[in-house]
């Protein structure tokens, strides 16, 4: 039992660790950007040694991976969790209203991505890791858009099905925040995607197209 005891706590200490490792690395990455940082800066910032770093990861990619993934994984329960309430139907004009009430748009988050981007650019292994984290985001809502269009909800036929209607969710939250990035306009982002949302999910007047 002692034994048990003894791992439960190293095991929440270790929980603890990484989870202020995270957090200190998105304050230091949105302040500085990703590449002006180091893995002595984010330590610093924790309060941890070197060992702590190593001991949850093993480069300052995998941390941006880990914290990428929280983000991507917040978006997607978002997403999904909007269009799930009209249940096996979907109500697409409503469903663009609670996706863009409630979807993530942090600047400092949007910063430390967009470096990343750039970085990923140049690394042909990071930007396939990348790509993997993406395509998860823009599969949870293909899904969605499936089970309505599985009822009577069909999508505009010129974005090529689900897996493109997807694809185009995610192309405008992109260049949405990338504006917001710029004019910090949070209120104006989000009315922004509502229209262009709305435009691509629907004939463009606020209302579905029926399956016959």
């Amino acid at each position: 039992m002692g034994a048990e005891r003894t791992t439960g706590r190293v095991t929440r200490r270790r929980v603890r660790t990484r989870a202020n490792l995270l957090d200190a690395a998105f304050a230091v990455f949105a302040a500085k950007g990703f590449g002006r940082v180091s893995i002595e800066e984010v330590c610093d910032a924790a309060g941890y040694s070197r060992g702590a770093f190593y001991s949850n990861f093993d480069s300052l990619d995998e941390l941006f991976f880990a914290l990428y993934r929280q983000r991507a994984d917040l978006i997607a329960e978002q997403v999904s969790g909007a269009l799930a309430l009209d249940g096996p139907d979907l109500d697409l004009p409503a469903a663009v209203d609670r996706v863009t009430e409630v979807l993530l748009l942090d600047r400092d988050w949007l910063l430390v991505k967009t470096d990343f981007l750039v970085h990923a650019a140049r690394d042909p292994a990071v930007a396939r890791t990348l790509l993997e984290h993406r395509g998860r985001l823009r599969a949870a809502i293909a899904h969605r858009l499936a089970r309505a269009v599985q009822g009577h909800t069909e999508l505009p036929s010129v974005l090529g099905g689900t897996d493109g209607a997807a694809h185009a969710v995610v192309a405008a939250y992109d260049g949405v925040t990338t504006q917001l990035l710029l004019d910090r306009d949070v209120e104006h982002a989000r009315a922004w995607l509502k229209q262009l949302l709305t435009a691509l999910l629907t004939d463009g007047s606020g209302h579905p197209e029926r399956a016959e």
